[in-house]
């Protein structure tokens, strides 16, 4: 019963409201000051008006860039998690899942699992398409990225994951009290809030396919794991792999990465790949691992109310 851990706090509708104003305005706005501040520094105030994430990029650094982009979502998470704590009264734990304590086993499983998965994948599209890579390796700029991409990329991807799938999810499944409606809106959300990266305006809105499917592809997880960890854990892979793997100029990871991509990227069926059969593989996979049941019930079911949540817990 993930969602009803919301309820082992303050759970009034104020505070959900108000703390995504709050929280919200903390990571978009106030963590973007010090990058607005260097951008001005650098005497690179155009590329504020423009959004233009390569222009950024190459005015401070790759580095530099990535690790103030980074650090607005560790404003973000300091301010949700501090929000929580002292707004709705609600422990971290709770936040995070239905189990007694966080399972560190699990989110290290899922990490581990997505990195060897998109690791095999990407050399292997090296492999059939050499064409399409240049070796783009520079030790100092790499162990730089390393260490700011092990620090602050979970620290992104939990940011996304306790917003989204975490305070959401909870919030809008003790409002509305079932479970369709908060996935169906935070998947819906977590893709449309990807709606400015660069890789829509090179391929066209037909890529928010991908993000919006993998919003549903964490959601499912959430919910039928009763808790955040897989979720946190393949997410912050799939980041983290990407950034120090491969990049690309029509990308939001503009990074010194291992390899370039320097394809000409056409949006294809290819995006549904991931969507309509990596997905629900893994999906299929932690299901047997974990021993899922009731999928209706989990992903579409009623939330208990504050009085039956308790009085299934006391009893």
């Amino acid at each position: 019963m993930y969602i009803e851990q919301a309820y082992k706090g303050l759970s009034d509708s104020w505070r959900f409201i108000l703390g995504v104003f709050v929280v919200f305005g903390a990571w978009q706005f106030f963590g973007g000051i010090p990058l607005i501040i260097a951008l001005i520094m650098s005497g690179a105030t155009g590329t504020l008006a423009t959004g233009d994430i390569g222009s950024m990029s190459e005015a401070l650094g790759s580095n530099t860039f990535l690790f103030l982009m980074l650090l607005t979502f560790a404003i973000g998470l300091a301010c949700l998690l501090l929000y929580v704590t002292f707004v709705h009264k609600q422990s971290v734990r709770t936040l995070t899942t239905s189990r007694r304590k966080i399972d560190w086993n699990r989110i290290l499983y899922s990490f581990g699992l997505w990195a060897f998965i998109s690791m095999v994948l990407l050399f292997l599209d090296i492999l059939l398409a050499p064409e399409d890579y240049a070796l783009n390796f520079n030790l100092v700029p790499f162990l730089i990225l390393t260490v700011i991409s092990i620090i602050f990329i979970p620290i992104q991807t939990s940011m996304e994951e306790y917003f989204m799938r975490g305070y959401m999810m909870q919030g809008l499944g003790i409002l509305t009290k079932n479970r369709w409606f908060p996935l169906v809106f935070t998947s819906l959300l977590f893709g449309m809030l990807h709606i400015l990266n660069p890789e829509v305006e090179k391929l066209g809105y037909g890529i928010l396919v991908f993000y919006i499917g993998t919003g549903f592809f964490l959601g499912i997880l959430t919910l039928m794991d009763e808790g955040l960890e897989l979720a946190l854990g393949f997410h912050a892979a799939n980041n983290l792999t990407a950034a120090l793997l491969v990049t690309a100029d029509w990308t939001a990871f503009q990074t010194d990465s291992v390899y370039r991509d320097i394809s000409d990227p056409v949006l294809g069926w290819d995006v549904l790949v991931p969507v309509l059969v990596v997905f629900p593989l893994l999906l299929w996979f932690f299901s047997k691992k974990y021993k899922w049941t009731n999928w209706k019930e989990r992903l579409t079911g009623r939330v208990l109310t504050k009085e039956e949540f308790l009085s299934q817990e006391n009893s």
